[in-house]
């Protein structure tokens, strides 16, 4: 290859990453916010999910209580899990 068709090819590649990053959000400010607010629902759910497990075991006759925290954890979980993949 020679050197100008290098820089072609160079030049081609800048001027793609240029196009694309045009429709990618900005990632300074509220990543941050978004991040924190991340690691407190996965808190809460591994907390929800050891207090879900104790309650199955420790008192298996209230399997409303179970599964009220159970599925409030896994409501977390998913907020979760929507704030990864939206923001």
């Amino acid at each position: 290859m020679k050197a100008d068709e290098i820089d072609k090819i160079i030049a081609e590649a800048v001027n793609e990453s240029k196009r694309q990053s045009r429709w990618h959000r900005p990632t300074e400010g509220r990543t941050r916010n978004i991040d924190k607010a991340r690691r407190w629902l996965n808190t809460l759910f591994m907390i929800g999910f050891v207090v879900t497990i104790v309650v199955y075991f420790v008192f298996p006759e209230q399997k409303m209580l179970f599964f009220g925290i159970g599925f409030g954890s896994i409501l977390l979980k998913l907020i979760e899990f929507y704030l990864r993949f939206m923001f």
